[in-house]
């Protein structure tokens, strides 16, 4: 790990007080984000709980600095979330209002896929609000094969559009991947939620393996991954640490890393015991999104859910510890989200741009011989 920011220190006595921390540990710090180009660094668990317990100031310095390194300052990517297919999911996510295991509770009706031209609109007015990346998400445990002409006719359809694409439709097989990658797919979300000790605690009808193995699906076939957790659902921190540790364990960290603060929906297990007990505080959440920056320096790392709920001093904490990717619109999937107008005004405030899409060409194109009038499709070269 080469060296962060250095940040000077009045006295070694001091500095034997800081959180426990050794007194060089801030100027002798080292990450690969100086050193080479690189997905995710080498940091142990023991290097990522000592993150943690850094003074906040100094770990969004250390953050930021991280940040600059990889990307253009204060640009943002927008992307614009979709459900097509709503309520009834198989999964009894103790979080999720459209987990089919809590709709006697949670009273969310259930909706059938959207019509094709019905996501094309709105994948155009996100289009045209600023959104560079269009989402799309089904509550499915996995899609079904009569399913995949379907995603597959939306992935071209708004790439089209010149919208990058991303889609999240539970767990995949590889030929599935490899279908989607066929199609142009640029990102496939499928998050881990939390670590492996407490995931038992979350969700009981997919196991921490198998989402793994969708993650490798997605890798193998070449489409970017995006996987991130929701923090708050009642997790410690050694769990907020082990889910850093296992991005890190992968042999490469995910392209898009959204860490979602959980908003606790009345009616869901979860939900309901954080509504009685209390909610996260948001400066942990920062916290973690400023780990998850140094960790993973290449990454996008995405605000998702809790938004809404967050100041714009918070808001702009969290752009600082190195978060720059947001979801844009008023709604995600089925809970609320800041406003475009709001997010306007707070991206002048701030000074922040938008990124513009850079959509993955598909890897199979249709070919029509001028001679015969015969189509047929060419595999491109990676």
């Amino acid at each position: 790990m080469a060296g962060l920011l250095n940040i000077s220190e009045p006295s070694s006595q001091q500095n034997t007080k800081n959180n426990g921390l050794e007194p060089d540990f801030l100027t002798d710090i080292k990450t690969e984000a100086t050193a080479q180009p690189t997905s995710h660094s080498s940091y142990s668990r023991d290097d990522i709980a000592r993150l943690f317990d850094l003074p906040l100031m100094d770990l969004l310095m250390q953050a930021q600095t991280v940040h600059r390194q990889h990307f253009t300052a204060n640009e943002v990517q927008i992307s614009t979330l979709l459900s097509i297919k709503t309520g009834n999911c198989p999964e009894d996510c103790g979080y999720c209002s459209q987990s089919g295991h809590h709709r006697d509770t949670t009273k969310l009706q259930a909706e059938k896929r959207i019509e094709v031209d019905k996501v094309i609109a709105a994948a155009r007015r996100a289009k045209a609000t600023g959104s560079s990346r269009f989402c799309m998400g089904a509550a499915w445990k996995h899609p079904s094969a009569k399913d995949m002409p379907y995603v597959v006719e939306l992935i071209k359809e708004v790439k089209a559009l010149g919208l990058e694409t991303c889609m999240t439709l539970g767990m995949l097989d590889d030929q599935q991947a490899a279908q989607l990658a066929d199609a142009g797919l640029d990102y496939y979300n499928h998050n881990l939620d939390t670590s492996r000790r407490y995931y038992e605690q979350v969700v009981s009808t997919r196991s921490y393996d198998e989402r793994l193995d969708t993650l490798a699906h997605v890798r193998n076939s070449g489409i970017n991954v995006c996987s991130g957790n929701i923090v708050g659902m009642g997790e410690s921190r050694d769990d907020r640490i082990d889910w850093v540790h296992e991005l890190l364990k992968m042999p490469k960290a995910p392209e898009s890393i959204p860490v979602n603060l959980l908003v606790p929906i009345q009616g869901t297990p979860i939900g309901d015991k954080v509504l009685a007990e209390g909610q996260l505080s948001v400066l942990e959440w920062i916290r973690t999104i400023a780990v998850t920056r140094i960790c993973c320096p290449t990454s996008y790392v995405r605000l998702s859910a809790g938004r809404e709920s967050l100041s714009d001093a918070e808001q702009a904490l969290a752009f600082m510890a190195g978060a720059n990717s947001f979801f844009y619109g008023d709604k995600l999937l089925t809970t609320g989200n800041a406003s475009q107008s709001s997010d306007n005004r707070l991206m002048r405030e701030l000074g922040l741009t938008a990124q513009f899409a850079a959509p993955r060409a598909p890897k199979q194109v249709p070919v029509l011989d001028a001679m015969s009038g015969h189509q047929s499709q060419v595999v491109l070269a990676q």
